[in-house]
């Protein structure tokens, strides 16, 4: 039996309500295997990864996988780049729709920081840049870079590929790319072809998590308000939903397995 989480996105709150439905079931040496998007949009980003980090050193039985937002966070503290050049839209990691601000408001209050992380700063003046990036590195503890910097882009396990994003198929896993594993959807979402495992992931938002059949995206939309709900694979090999109200099948749409 093993469980696995979706993108979190900075909720705090929601990954211990996660984790508490596990334990009920499991136990607390639960096996988890977490797909990455630890920070950004949602309030809590420092709160998320002090209770990865924090599990992590403690031993717990956990795989933490990185994500593309994770690789934006941790890019702008050390390199003090806000630009990615997997976006093809061009933005930057404090526009509103990426969601850094929340993230940097999670560890630092400097003026004006709380209107970034409402509505977002993009461009970024070259002094404001500056104040924010001295700012940041003072504030953010460098056990969290080094937690970041040490995740894995992938994990195979129990008949399954966990990863961030997903693959670009008929590709060797040794010759995948990162900005592929953290970034990819187009020639991976819409191909619907065996991969040999089922390919668990996040990164593309949901109203629930979905079966496809050769992929199960387990992003439900928590950076976007909506629960975080953790997944379970049972001994035979079945996945299913743990909502509050209990579980649910997570079988392709019309199977009768």
């Amino acid at each position: 039996m093993l469980f696995a989480i979706g993108d979190i996105h900075g909720q705090a709150e929601e990954l211990d309500r996660a984790l508490a439905r596990i334990e009920a079931e499991a136990g607390p040496d639960a096996r988890i295997i977490f797909l990455g998007d630890y920070t950004d949009r949602g309030p809590d980003s420092k709160g998320v990864l002090d209770r990865l980090s924090g599990g992590r050193k403690e031993g717990r039985n956990w795989v933490c996988l990185k994500g593309n937002h994770d690789r934006m966070f941790r890019r702008f503290v050390v390199e003090g780049d806000l630009n990615d050049p997997a976006i093809k839209s061009g933005k930057g990691w404090l526009d509103r729709a990426l969601g850094g601000g929340p993230t940097l408001a999670s560890y630092m209050d400097p003026p004006g920081m709380a209107e970034i992380a409402e509505r977002g700063m993009d461009p970024v003046p070259p002094e404001r840049l500056a104040e924010l990036l001295a700012a940041a590195r003072a504030a953010v503890p460098e056990a969290h870079m080094e937690f970041i910097a040490g995740l894995p882009l992938w994990h195979e396990e129990a008949g399954c590929l966990f990863v961030h994003a997903g693959i670009r198929p008929g590709v060797a896993m040794a010759d995948q790319v990162e900005d592929d594993l953290i970034w990819i959807r187009e020639g991976f979402l819409d191909d619907a072809t065996d991969h040999g495992r089922l390919i668990v992931h996040g990164h593309t938002a949901l109203e629930q998590a979905t079966h496809y059949g050769n992929r199960l995206d387990l992003d439900g939309g928590a950076g976007f308000g909506r629960p975080l709900y953790p997944a379970m694979q049972d001994e035979d090999g079945a996945w299913w939903l743990l909502t509050w109200d209990g579980r649910q099948p997570l079988k392709p749409a019309g199977s009768w397995l």
